[in-house]
């Protein structure tokens, strides 16, 4: 019963903390948190199966439980996807520079060259 609290402690603590995604230089210590919650949440859950733990849905606090769970998930999902687009924007600004200092570097252009096919 006691790991059952510590996961709903955990579980709330990281739900609360995926409420909002910060910009810039506080998104790196933003993902620690939230991979340092989620190991830690690893571990108690790990405990549980190994108790061979199975969930009650007429037991509130195990209700509360699989609506935290459903629920960081979502969370998880748009923190993820605010992450891979901020890589697609750094990629995308990667490729505008690098074109912007070259901006012929993609025409092909075979100047100077001449096949004659006579014999």
């Amino acid at each position: 019963m006691e790991n059952i609290q510590q996961l709903l402690q955990v579980s709330a603590r990281l739900f609360k903390h995926l409420s909002d995604i910060p910009k810039g230089d506080e998104r790196s210590s933003y993902i620690e948190e939230i991979n340092q919650m989620l190991d830690e949440r690893g571990t108690i859950i790990e405990k549980l199966r190994l108790e061979e733990f199975q969930i009650d849905p007429n037991n509130k606090t195990h209700d509360t439980l699989v609506k935290l769970d459903q629920g960081i998930r979502e969370r998880l999902k748009i923190v993820f996807e605010a992450v891979k687009q901020d890589m697609k924007d750094l990629q995308n600004s990667k490729k505008n520079e690098k074109q912007y200092m070259n901006p012929y570097s993609s025409v092909q252009v075979m100047d100077g060259m001449y096949y004659d096919k006579k014999k």
